[in-house]
């Protein structure tokens, strides 16, 4: 297992070298970007227009989704429900002042007491009159992170991920400004979150590791280009996570917001594509594989990431690397997978890297569907992105703040106003 912590931190130096090389800097400039037609989302493969939402929802809808499951994420594994468990393991009823419940929840995924299993930090408005609805994120160095709190238990890292083997006490509350979890419980809402690579780690494709095995019997009958990559295996997480919620008296399963951030905001338009108990989407700085377009080409590409990090889709997406221009999809497609449900795409003005502008035209291309659908989509604006710190659209939203990649103050605000609209 040492050997694969070594992995991921030269998977970790090869992702630095590509990025800091002039090779992959000079794709962050508008003017290579080529002429690029969008498939039809309203087109069905045989050439039938789709007019009616019927016509959507009973055949075109599957034939996008199937393209996304076969030809670049993988597919989407089966589960047991009845191997499923889950544990409250400790509570602490006055957090932040006495504002909140802190509640730590294991979840078993086969046999309780052994691995696979993830480890769930759910925090309440302690003034809730009734069940009130959540955000549910992945975190990136552990539920210990997201807070300086140290009733928080320190993360129990599975071999192979990145903080593996790290002083984790050092890492408490390094990403606390991505998660301002009193302004979150302050509007109302619960926020819920869990270390990603607990469900698989972010070093290779490694099949023995996290929830991997558990895929084995539901994937001996597909094709191996077409197995789950590690963005299905975190999307497949989170919608367990959700299957924990419904049990939760003081949760609103049914008003449960997904949200991520750059690869996890790949993987948080997955889930909510696959799943559709999820009542709103949250994409921010996803880039490529997320909610920028593929066909342009631009920022981090589908070449970038077949060379440094290929495990993340299926095997079978490497064929489109050197010419994204051949998928026969792109990832305004993803984002009509979610409707009519909302959805917010978010971008940063500095970060060239996630294409803000491929974001925004995805966002916008998803709009006939919306339409169709009979609601409001993106409200009728232009094709051309607004200015920073705008935010635009209607049941699809977006906006492009000034910064770098990252989740601000200024994100978390138009979300929760998002929510407020749509959720409350």
């Amino acid at each position: 297992m040492k050997n694969l912590f070594i992995v991921s931190v030269l998977a970790a130096c090869a992702w630095t070298a590509a990025v800091c090389s002039d090779e992959w800097k000079e794709n962050e400039d508008e003017s290579k970007v080529v002429s690029y037609p969008l498939p039809d989302p309203l087109l069905c493969q045989d050439g039938t227009p789709v007019t009616t939402p019927e016509l959507w929802t009973e055949k075109r809808r599957g034939e996008i989704l199937e393209m996304f499951r076969m030809q670049m994420y993988g597919m989407m594994p089966d589960y047991d429900k009845s191997k499923f468990r889950w544990e409250t393991l400790r509570v602490n009823p006055v957090a932040l002042n006495g504002k909140a419940v802190f509640k730590e929840i294991r979840i078993w995924f086969d046999a309780p007491n052994a691995r696979p299993k993830v480890d769930i930090l759910v925090c309440i408005p302690r003034s809730a009159a009734g069940p009130v609805p959540a955000f549910l994120g992945f975190n990136f160095y552990g539920n210990h992170a997201v807070s300086d709190d140290r009733w928080i238990s320190l993360a129990d890292c599975p071999d192979g991920t990145r903080v593996q083997g790290k002083d984790l006490e050092t890492q408490r509350g390094r990403s606390k400004t991505r998660w301002p979890i009193e302004t979150i419980i302050d509007r109302g809402y619960a926020l819920v979150t869990a270390y990603y690579e607990e469900i698989v780690p972010d070093c290779n494709n490694e099949r023995s590791l996290g929830v991997y095995p558990l895929f084995a019997s539901f994937e001996e009958n597909l094709p191996e280009p077409s197995r789950a990559g590690a963005i299905t295996a975190w999307a497949w997480g989170l919608s367990r996570i959700l299957d924990c919620l419904e049990n939760i008296p003081e949760i609103d399963a049914k008003r449960v917001a997904v949200m991520g951030h750059s690869r996890l905001g790949k993987t948080a338009l997955w889930a909510g594509a696959n799943d559709p108990r999820f009542a709103l989407v949250i994409s921010n700085d996803s880039g490529c594989g997320g909610a920028a377009l593929s066909r342009r080409n631009f920022g981090e590409t589908p070449e970038f990431m077949d060379q440094v990090i290929p495990y993340w889709f299926c095997q079978y997406y490497s064929r489109y690397a050197k010419d994204p221009t051949q998928i026969p999809f792109d990832q305004h497609e993803l984002i009509t997978l979610i409707a009519p449900r909302p959805v917010y795409v978010a971008s940063a003005d500095e970060d060239l890297w996630a294409d803000p502008k491929g974001e925004f035209l995805s966002a916008w291309n998803a709009d006939p569907v919306y339409r169709l659908l009979g609601t409001a989509g993106i409200g009728g604006i232009a094709d051309v992105p607004p200015e920073t710190n705008v935010p635009v659209g209607e049941v699809i939203r977006y906006h492009r703040r000034s910064g770098k990649h990252d989740v601000t103050d200024f994100d978390w605000n138009e979300y929760l106003n998002f929510a407020d609209k749509y959720m409350k």
